[in-house]
């Protein structure tokens, strides 16, 4: 599998206050009675370098990447969606009857045609490639067939993506659909979460960790622009490939050998299982003396777990549990 490229908005917050207990419940906000704007609306947000006002809340939104969907998902936006493409793994089982309710427009990105047959007047994609212009998807191009996008911001950070960017998305989405309220207890719920790991973690040693993604001549790993580094330094690890400007990018074997990582993070995803993963490491003779190769120390996480999304607070628990397990007991 070709890992799709990855490429930040302010949020307009003020005077939004007083309908945050309505929002909560998790249905999106629709115009009032009388032709009223909806509370919230209209709303501006400059995403990824473009500006949109929003009147009401979409209604017809298409979710194009597994991140961008389980956002979507986790506020409760199942009956504001006229379907989704491309699963980088498995739902989380708390979507899962959500998302079998959902029509799939394509196992991975759907053609120019297929995606405005599904007349959404919404597209959010989780990577870059989602609007590729060559496939036809610009963000240009649909907004001249009056379709609003939405783009990642993990794509488009200016520096490494943290916790608070992973907060920022979903709550410029809870504003985009009218459920702001929502969104900040989402975004309360996590911070707790994250604190309660780092709470565990007091005194555990920082671990240097390697992130295999893929790849055979050259090692598809984890930069440290990504929110995949933040995950491991808060799980109390140290990625040695955290000098790498991109959220992911190929490092060389060498590299892996002279930078001697106690723990190789396996991240888990298409047609390559993690036993065949771990068998191509450890078959290597030129890694044979990598501390973690030698000690087959391994820990997995699901891509989906690695990127911008709603996972990434419970990814560090997991993460540090398999870094750290003493920390657990």
């Amino acid at each position: 599998m070709t890992w799709p490229a990855r490429t930040r908005a302010l949020i307009a917050t003020a005077a939004l206050l007083a309908p945050l207990a309505a929002c909560s419940s998790g249905a999106a906000n629709t115009a009032q009675s009388g032709g009223e704007p909806a509370a919230g609306f209209p709303y501006t947000v400059t995403n990824c370098g473009v500006k949109t006002t929003f009147k009401a809340p979409p209604k017809r939104a298409v979710t194009l990447n597994q991140h961008a969907t389980e956002v979507m998902l986790e506020l409760g936006l199942r009956d504001r969606m006229a379907g989704t493409a491309y699963l980088d793994d498995r739902v989380l089982p708390e979507y899962a009857a959500d998302y079998k309710s959902l029509p799939v427009l394509a196992d991975e990105y759907p053609s120019y045609e297929k995606l405005l047959a599904a007349n959404p007047d919404f597209v959010y994609g989780g990577y870059a490639s989602a609007f590729a212009a060559t496939d036809g998807r610009a963000r240009a191009s649909l907004q001249k067939s009056g379709i609003e996008t939405r783009l990642n911001i993990e794509s488009c950070t200016s520096g490494p993506s943290t916790m608070k960017d992973v907060h920022r998305e979903v709550r410029e989405v809870g504003a985009t659909f009218g459920v702001r309220g929502r969104a900040q207890k989402w975004v309360e719920g996590a911070e707790r979460e994250v604190a309660d790991t780092t709470a565990r973690l007091k005194g555990a040693k920082p671990l240097s960790v390697f992130v295999y993604d893929s790849g055979d001549k050259t090692a598809f790993t984890a930069g440290g622009k990504g929110i995949g580094n933040e995950i491991i330094e808060r799980a109390g690890g140290r990625n040695v490939f955290a000098d790498l400007n991109k959220p992911f990018a190929d490092a060389s074997w060498e590299k892996v050998v002279e930078r001697a990582p106690d723990v190789v993070v396996i991240y888990d995803y298409g047609g390559t299982s993690v036993a065949q993963k771990k068998k191509r490491l450890l078959d290597d003779p030129a890694l044979a003396d990598v501390p973690a190769i030698k000690h087959r120390r391994f820990a997995v996480l699901p891509l989906s777990d690695a990127v911008l999304g709603v996972r990434a607070p419970a990814a560090v628990e997991k993460l540090a549990k398999q870094l750290h397990p003493d920390s657990f007991r």
